[in-house]
Formats: C-alpha cells, structure tokens, sequence
C-alpha cells in the first residue's frame, strides 16, 4: 500500500498500470479515519451527504457552507487519499466567477485537493477556467443527481445508440478541458467499458460496471445505514 499522500499523478500511474483505484464518500472525521486506514486511494465529500447525514431528500438544498463544515472535518481524517470535494447545486451552473469563487472555497476554507462538478461537455468551458487557476476538476456525466428530474429520476443512463455516443462526447470533452478523474454513474457496462479504453484520464464507477479504473462506494450504502434504498451495486 503506499504511504505517501496519493496524487493526480499517482492516479494516472494506476489506470497506466492497470491498478484499480478504490474510492469512498465520507463526511466526518472518524469516517476519513477508517477511509485513511483501509487505504482508499480518493475519498469524495459528496453532496450525497445532503441525504445520509442532514435527512434531506435530494441532494439539491445542500448550501456550500454546510460542504465546508464537512469537508473540514474530513480533510483532517484523511492524511493519503486525494480529497475531493462536491460543488453543490447551482455553485458552479450559473457563472464561471461563481464556480471559482465557491471551487476556491474548498480548496482555501477546507483543504481539499480537487473538486467535484456534474455535466460533460456544456461544463468544458468551466472546468477549463478552473485548471488554469490550479483547481484540479473530477468530472461527473451518467446519471448526474442534481439534474435528476429532468434525467426522469434514479436510472441507467446513455441506453440508445445516440445516448451511449454524447457520453463519450461528453467525456472527451471533460479531458480536453483538463479534468483529471472522470466519474460515470449508472452507465451501462458496455458503454463505460469504451469510454474507459478511450479515455488517458482514470475513470471510476458507481453503479457502472467492472470495467472503469476505479470503484466509488457511498460509505452509507457500504455499511448499512442509508435504508431508505439500497443500490444494486452495492455487495
């Protein structure tokens, strides 16, 4: 196991390698703690914390400043995965200044070591403005929670032939513009299979297949103690 901080660079030696990357939310301290000791490569403060932590039932009312508290604590748990940190709904979709005033936030206020935003190729020209400005950018395309509704709510995505072609758009788009990490949730195996052997950039997998360069896990669903729902990928 390595025991060093992990890096993007790091990162990009695994998918070279062929070594998956194991990646978990977390969303307090203790949490980051037993991320840190299993040896998670990336732990994700997702928004996702809106649901499991403050019992709301989306993820769209999280604010940023409920992101920070959290993210605080986290960074101080975790001293070798790479943090990231989830902009929330409508900190990042508005304006690019507002994507990098809220982006800035988390890698000044909390500590974190990259951001997490939702959307492919119509966020190319933020996340772009973000690297220039040394903000590291996952990016987020499949099912993307905070435009579930007009996604039709929690299920797979990119099932046509058309559907499965602006995934992979959108994901070529996301490396260009710079992003270093790629998550694809809910895409179909098959689907998220091309995107990864096309793609430099690792890409990781909620819900999506074997094939990615990593596994994300929600630390809830992992462990039990979301019960409203379940995922189907999670064993």
């Amino acid at each position: 196991m390595r025991e060093k901080k992990v890096t993007i660079n790091n990162l990009l030696e695994m998918k070279r390698k062929g070594e998956k990357i194991a990646m978990v939310t977390a969303y307090d301290y203790h949490t980051a703690v037993l991320a840190d000791r299993a040896g998670m490569d990336v732990v994700l403060i997702g928004d996702s914390l809106g649901m499991t932590m403050l019992g709301y039932e989306s993820t769209l009312p999280v604010t940023m400043n409920e992101m920070i508290i959290f993210s605080k604590a986290v960074t101080r748990g975790c001293k070798r995965p790479l943090v990231v940190g989830d902009m929330p709904y409508m900190t990042y979709q508005v304006s690019i200044d507002d994507a990098m005033r809220n982006a800035g936030r988390f890698m000044s206020e909390a500590g974190t070591d990259a951001i997490k935003l939702e959307g492919g190729k119509h966020m190319a020209k933020t996340v772009e403005a973000l690297v220039k400005v040394g903000i590291p950018v996952m990016g987020h395309i499949g099912l993307t929670p905070q435009s579930m509704a007009m996604l039709g709510g929690f299920k797979v995505q990119g099932k046509t032939a058309q559907a499965a072609v602006d995934l992979l758009d959108d994901a070529i788009a996301l490396e260009n513009a710079g992003s270093f990490f790629i998550l694809l949730e809910l895409v179909p195996s098959v689907i998220s299979k091309v995107i990864s052997e096309r793609l430099t950039i690792p890409t990781v997998s909620i819900g999506s297949g074997p094939d990615c360069d990593g596994q994300l896990l929600i630390f809830h669903d992992l462990v039990g103690l979301f019960e409203a729902f379940t995922p189907k990928h999670v064993k």
